[in-house]
């Protein structure tokens, strides 16, 4: 991540070596999946911390992003580090779900490009109004206590 300049860039890096690093060691994948699905206390701990350290990383990047103007400064940074983590985490149990029959890296861009773009069309839809922003910040930093 450390060669690229911009937000994006870093975006990109960071989910396609995510990426890459399961699609090269599947059984590591495997065992990643199952533990972060288990509720064993020590093992929950080394996630939750490995988990964390990802979402750091995330909300750099992000950071960065809205200095830059490239990402929206109007969102809440720990639902936007979930749903990033989500995404990736998703793209990687379905894979595995499907015995790794294409390329994992492959979904990269088109993760990033979902990320950046959305899936609304912005020229036919009405930006949203939210209706409690105090409300929705003391839930989001709710969110933050628990990565």
């Amino acid at each position: 991540m450390s060669r690229a300049v911009n937000a994006m860039e870093k975006l990109r890096n960071l989910i396609r070596r995510h990426l890459e690093e399961f699609q090269r060691d599947r059984d590591m994948a495997l065992v990643y999946q199952a533990v972060t699905r288990q509720h064993n206390r020590l093992v929950k701990k080394e996630i939750k911390e490995m988990s964390k350290m990802y979402l750091d990383i995330v909300a750099e990047i992000v950071e960065q992003g809205q200095a830059e103007g490239t990402i929206r400064k109007d969102l809440y940074l720990s639902l936007v580090k979930r749903y990033i983590l989500g995404a990736v985490d998703e793209i990687i149990n379905t894979w595995l779900h499907s015995g790794g029959k294409y390329d994992l890296v492959s979904m990269a861009d088109p993760l990033i490009d979902l990320f950046i773009r959305g899936i609304g069309n912005i020229e036919a839809v009405e930006p949203l109004q939210y209706s409690n922003a105090v409300e929705g910040a003391s839930a989001a930093s709710d969110i933050t206590a628990n990565p």
